[in-house]
């Protein structure tokens, strides 16, 4: 195994607090795929399923399922920014699949969630970058500590990947530099 795959420990409870936090992201633009395809209900069952996930339930083949199920929507959306708001459902079930080998590809698992979320909502406002530079600032108020650490775990976010893969790497930039008091409380 090359030194870039070392294995990461991963413990359940890292999944499910990852998973949350991906869901998190994904459900405040579920309206935007709905609004599109009004009477698809794949993105927001693949939330659903990452938060049953998320609080206990199992990582399973249905959860596996939702996730491909929201993909496969995100190919039927009529446009640019409910097809990111699906893959952002995508995202948020997948988190739930985080692979435990240290490859910079493995940030957008926890991370995409957010930045395709984030990249929808700037479509939707006419490509204004600041709307998704406010739902990165969103996602970073509600990643935990163990979401932190869970990222710090793994290298830092490749390049490429056009504008989503530029708001996962702003946002896994901004995460790293976050620090915690013994109380888990946020200071900067």
């Amino acid at each position: 195994m090359a030194p870039e795959e070392r294995e990461i420990a991963l413990s359940k409870q890292d999944l499910r607090e990852v998973t949350a936090f991906a869901a998190a992201c994904a459900e405040v633009v579920l309206r935007i795929y709905e609004a599109d395809q009004p009477d698809d209900s794949r993105p927001r069952d693949a939330v659903r399923a990452a938060w049953e996930f998320a609080r206990g339930g199992e990582r399973g083949k249905s959860l596996r399922d939702m996730a491909w199920a929201a993909l496969k929507a995100a190919k039927d959306a009529d446009s640019a920014a409910a097809r990111e708001a699906a893959w952002a459902a995508m995202s948020a079930a997948g988190a739930a699949y985080l692979h435990p080998l240290a490859r910079a590809t493995q940030v957008k698992h926890i991370l995409g969630a957010a930045a395709h979320a984030a990249r929808a909502a700037e479509l939707v406002a006419d490509d204004d970058g600041s709307i998704g530079a406010g739902h990165l600032e969103q996602a970073v108020g509600r990643a935990t500590p163990l979401v932190v650490d869970v990222l710090a775990r793994f290298p830092a976010a490749p390049s490429g990947g056009g504008r989503v893969g530029e708001l996962v790497r702003v946002l896994d930039a901004e995460l790293r530099s976050l620090t915690f008091t013994a109380d888990s409380q946020r200071s900067d």
